[in-house]
């Protein structure tokens, strides 16, 4: 049985080592205690050369109607939209994952646009961090987001048609949809679990790493390490799920607007997912893995970036055991409702120091 207690001391001594009983994030100011989560996924778009060489993601092919999506066109999501673009020595700031929205409305009425996913579905309580640069055309929706089905799923979304460089106004869009969200007919202002809120900087002019914290009934939303809105409650989520990276318009004037007059791209350097999975098999490898280890420096300390203009520190793949392609629960389906406090669960929930 792995103590509560060897857990703290651990902890205790946290340094930046091989990992191997997980990550940990440091509660928001003002708060003690840790969350630690076991797995990870880390990919530096700004090394990728072609989007193919990556395994971890997927670009989407499939088309949204403009009556499903509550707007004046369809949205087209296609893969020629998705593009990499490279470090070199001159392009070093523009380099990572394009994605692109397109300025033309196609014979069908719609407007391509972009979205990649993760190849796993088995990313359960965890905290997701993105290193973004958006664009300034206006008349297109951004989205970093972390989803199971429609009533549990959680949005970081920019509007471009609402930054406004003259007065220095740039909205962030916080989103949790619930059950609540689908009953007032996916609109979550009209819950509680909906938030616009002002960055303290300009989105468009450099990259920031936008996250969000998943813990049981308590979801955080950051920009560059910066608290920005606390969710809680009991219509958090509570299943696995899988990160997307979206950009699309479908022309409706009270959320994307669009089309945009020329083509827009944002721009992804890289994403870092610090996470549980929700595969019983994956969890009985990582829990083995800690057994294993030496215990002082088997927990590594997650570092806040503030400048997500470099890409910042990432991890020793060598000591993550490969993951298998059952990406949910031993029998292929989630469990979202069943809270079992095993020694494993209690790596993933908040950890007091004592």
């Amino acid at each position: 049985m792995f103590s509560f207690l060897a857990l703290a001391l651990a902890i205790a001594h946290l340094v930046h080592g091989a990992c191997e009983c997980g990550y940990s994030v440091q509660s928001p100011q003002g708060e003690e205690g840790l969350t630690v989560f076991m797995d990870r996924l880390e990919t530096n778009f700004s090394q990728l050369h072609n989007f193919s060489q990556g395994h971890d993601w997927v670009a989407q092919q499939f088309t949204v109607s403009a009556e499903d999506g509550r707007g004046n066109f369809s949205k087209a999501f296609v893969p020629s939209n998705v593009d990499t673009r490279g470090s070199k020595s001159q392009d070093h700031y523009e380099a990572g994952l394009q994605l692109r929205v397109g300025s033309t409305v196609s014979k069908d009425d719609a407007i391509s646009a972009s979205e990649v996913d993760t190849q796993r579905l088995d990313l359960q309580w965890g905290s997701f961090r993105a290193g973004m640069k958006l664009t300034e055309i206006k008349g297109t929706c951004a989205a970093f987001f972390w989803y199971f089905n429609d009533t549990q799923e959680i949005d970081i979304e920019f509007l471009s048609q609402e930054f406004d460089h003259n007065n220095g106004t740039y909205p962030i869009n916080l989103v949790v949809q619930s059950k609540k969200s689908l009953e007032a007919g996916y609109d979550a202002s009209k819950t509680g679990t909906f938030k616009r809120v002002k960055l303290d900087f300009d989105p468009t002019d450099a990259f920031h790493e936008y996250r969000f914290d998943y813990t049981p009934g308590q979801v955080l939303f950051y920009a560059d390490s910066k608290l920005l809105a606390r969710m809680k409650g009991d219509d958090m989520p509570s299943s696995r799920g899988h990160l997307i990276l979206q950009h699309w318009s479908n022309g409706n004037p009270l959320w994307s607007g669009g089309p945009p007059k020329q083509d827009a791209i944002v721009t992804v350097s890289y994403v870092k997912a610090y996470f549980n999975s929700s595969n019983s098999k994956r969890q009985s490898q990582l829990m083995k893995q800690c057994h294993q280890s030496s215990g002082e420096d088997s927990i590594c300390a997650i570092p806040d970036v503030t400048n997500a203009t470099l890409p910042g520190k990432y991890f020793d793949d060598s000591n993550l055991p490969p993951h298998d392609s059952d990406n949910g629960e031993s029998n292929g389906t989630a469990s979202p409702w069943r809270m079992d406090f095993s020694p494993m669960i209690l790596l993933w929930l908040v950890i007091l120091l004592l």
